[in-house]
């Protein structure tokens, strides 16, 4: 899959535009589609940026802590809902929940105590719960969106004490290998951009240095490429079940929070931030680190996104969340989606799911009953069948989209065993719109 010559003409005069205003030393956006990295747009010598060229990615580490997280709560070793202090006993801000911490909605402040973690050499986990106190939880849990980078150090220590392995080896062993992300490491590994603080007044160089942030690292600790972050992308848009199940990774991107209240274009859900641009939502998360700025934006619908990194923390996480969110649109508005073919069915349904299909109607409005290949059920509007249900039982189906998510529609056969209506969560469909429900 490639882009139109035109796209790929805007895509690189946007990046060598922000490169040049943005005084960034090396700047480098990547496109995904369908699961490729499809364009590289490229800026800057030093260094001359490459999909296998290593930045640091800062908060976007995030993402793969809160997968670690969802991945225990899907085996049955924890609950969302449970409080910290299940885990991390003795822990003065133990009331706080896993699910707030996960969303920021904790109240709890953002930094840990002492000089500024990202800068610094970390400490060990013992050494950063015995530095809380009560008065940590800024304001009340749940009173609103107050982001902290402390929540994922704890989320970190709930993982290490309950699997009993260090974190950086459980998102090797459970995220990095299984996604074939080779290129993304706890430490930088050549060839790496070095990062630097641009001079605002004679646009000289001051390189950052390179910290071990300790029991912080599943906050930000993480190096990784264009090609390697667009695999992560990839998973985003298209998750492997043998890492996360689809329908988990859905349950990550719906909002806990509104982080924006003045207009409602963000949002932040289990782990990922969400960005509402005009009418798609996006999500993903930005990253930043003392020499290094990072995004991450997936528009999961289409399976196309944007990553980015650049190594001046001048450039700022805003900036180049900004910028992936722009060309992320602007592949979407201006590249033609890929249709599916339509493809005959190879064999007729079974006869009982045959005869649900068809016409329905509830309150004199129609609706369409369809099948599948799979032996699922859609209904809805004549020509536009959008609600999903699949089998779960005798006659019974459970809804898995739209407004009938979660609800069960039984079918109601007469004393012939004949289908005459369905019963969709107390809302029955007849056949004709003479019946009564």
């Amino acid at each position: 899959m490639t882009l139109l010559p035109e796209t790929v003409r805007q895509l690189d005069t946007l990046v060598a535009r922000a490169q040049s205003t943005g005084r960034a030393p090396s700047l480098g956006l990547g496109v995904v589609r369908d699961g490729t990295l499809v364009h590289l747009a490229a800026a800057g010598e030093h260094p001359r940026p490459d999909a296998d060229l290593q930045y640091r990615l800062g908060s976007i580490s995030k993402t793969m802590t809160a997968t670690l997280v969802l991945q225990e709560r899907d085996a049955g070793r924890l609950r969302l809902d449970d409080p910290v202090e299940q885990h991390l006993p003795g822990t003065p801000v133990g009331a706080l929940t896993l699910r707030q911490l996960l969303g920021h909605v904790g109240g709890l402040q953002r930094e840990p105590d002492g000089q500024w973690w990202e800068r610094v050499e970390g400490v060990d986990l013992a050494t950063l719960l015995g530095g809380l106190s009560p008065d940590k939880i800024a304001y009340p849990p749940l009173r609103g969106y107050h982001y902290s980078n402390l929540a994922y150090g704890l989320l970190g220590g709930v993982l290490e004490r309950l699997t009993g392995t260090p974190w950086a080896q459980l998102l090797r062993e459970r995220i990095l290998t299984p996604l074939g992300m080779r290129r993304t490491s706890y430490h930088a590994t050549e060839p790496y951009a070095r990062g630097y603080v641009v001079h605002p007044w004679h646009d000289t160089l001051r390189e950052e240095p390179r910290t071990d942030t300790g029991a912080m690292a599943p906050a930000g600790q993480l190096w990784s490429t264009v090609a390697d972050l667009g695999r992560w992308a990839a998973f985003l848009a298209d998750p492997d079940p043998e890492v996360l199940a689809p329908q988990t990774l859905t349950e990550m991107c719906a909002p806990v929070v509104i982080s924006d209240l003045d207009s409602w274009t963000g949002g932040h859900g289990l782990g990922l931030e969400l960005y509402r641009e005009g009418e798609r939502v996006y999500v993903g998360h930005g990253g930043s680190m003392p020499g290094y700025v990072a995004a991450l934006a997936v528009h999961r619908p289409t399976r196309t996104a944007v990553v980015g990194f650049a190594n001046a923390y001048g450039m700022r996480s805003g900036h180049i969340g900004g910028l992936a969110r722009q060309l992320l649109t602007l592949v979407l508005d201006a590249e033609p989606a890929p249709v599916t073919p339509w493809r005959p069915a190879l064999a007729p349904p079974a006869a009982e799911l045959t005869e649900l299909t068809g016409r329905w109607w509830w309150m004199g409005i129609e609706f369409e009953v369809r099948v599948d290949a799979a032996g699922e059920l859609w209904a809805g509007p004549p020509g536009e069948p959008t609600l999903r249900f699949t089998p779960e039982g005798p006659d019974r189906w459970r809804g898995r989209s739209g407004g009938q998510d979660g609800e069960i529609l039984t079918v109601v056969r007469d004393p012939a065993g004949r289908a005459v209506a369905l019963d969709i969560a107390t809302f029955v469909l007849t056949r004709t719109p003479e019946q009564e429900p």
